[in-house]
């Protein structure tokens, strides 16, 4: 089971996965925007998604979990 992360204050800008989607290394759960900056967030392991646990428009803080693969 991998967690992932915020490394930033950001917005949620897109969602790309949903709960149950398979995902491989490096492909892109959701894109965050700061700064007028897009940020992609990428699965670092193999799996499913287990839990997503942010929607468009959110707004989160570095350390907020964003989903779980497993």
């Amino acid at each position: 089971m991998a967690e992932v992360r915020a490394e930033m204050v950001a917005n949620v800008w897109k969602v790309l996965v949903s709960e149950g989607d398979t995902v491989s290394d490096g492909d892109t759960l959701v894109i965050l925007e700061s700064m007028k900056m897009e940020i992609p967030v990428l699965a670092e392991d193999d799996g499913v998604v287990a839990q997503l646990k942010v929607a468009e428009g959110d707004v989160i803080q570095e350390g907020d979990l964003i989903a779980v693969i497993d």
